[in-house]
């Protein structure tokens, strides 16, 4: 028998789609920040001595309790940061007993790399707490179409409760 252990780690670097939704849990009193994250891939197309970018991906962000704080307070709509967490899939039934399983990141450290300011500039500290309000708009996206994370409906489950660690 092999002493392999499997891993379920994902390091994402991309810009928030829009600003965090912060929700307190119903059942815990947990704090849940939820945002989309936009990453890109491109290649270099040597045919036409040019840049290609791939379409954007779109990721579900969900932070918990301290970090959830963090994330209200120090991330934007625009902001470079970089997500360091672990892949979730839930499932759970709607209220029209369609199943749904939406995949996730689950959040363990999110620095802000970068943030995006009205008029240019960029290039704030990482950790700072403090939000720039008037935020651009996100042109890496292109018209890609808006970002996927929607609010849940009232009465559906907005996020899981339970902390698996």
């Amino acid at each position: 028998m092999s002493q392999v252990r499997s891993l379920n780690r994902v390091i994402l670097v991309g810009r928030a789609g829009k600003d965090p939704e912060v929700t307190v849990m119903p059942n815990s009193g947990q704090q849940l920040a939820k945002f989309s994250l936009a990453t890109n891939e491109g290649y270099y197309d040597k045919n036409n001595n040019a840049w290609k970018d791939l379409p954007t991906e779109w990721h579900n962000i969900i932070a918990w309790r301290a970090l959830a704080q963090k994330v209200e307070k120090g991330v934007g709509k625009g902001d470079m940061v970089l997500v360091e967490g672990s892949i979730r899939t839930r499932k759970w039934k709607d209220k029209s007993g369609q199943d749904r399983s939406p995949t996730e990141i689950q959040a363990a450290n999110i620095p802000v790399l970068d943030r995006r300011r009205e008029g240019g500039g960029g290039g704030g500290s990482p950790y700072a707490g403090d939000r720039q309000s008037g935020r651009d708009s996100f042109p890496e996206a292109g018209n890609q179409g808006a970002p996927p994370f929607a609010s849940a409906p009232e009465g559906e489950e907005p996020g899981f409760e339970e902390d698996p660690f």
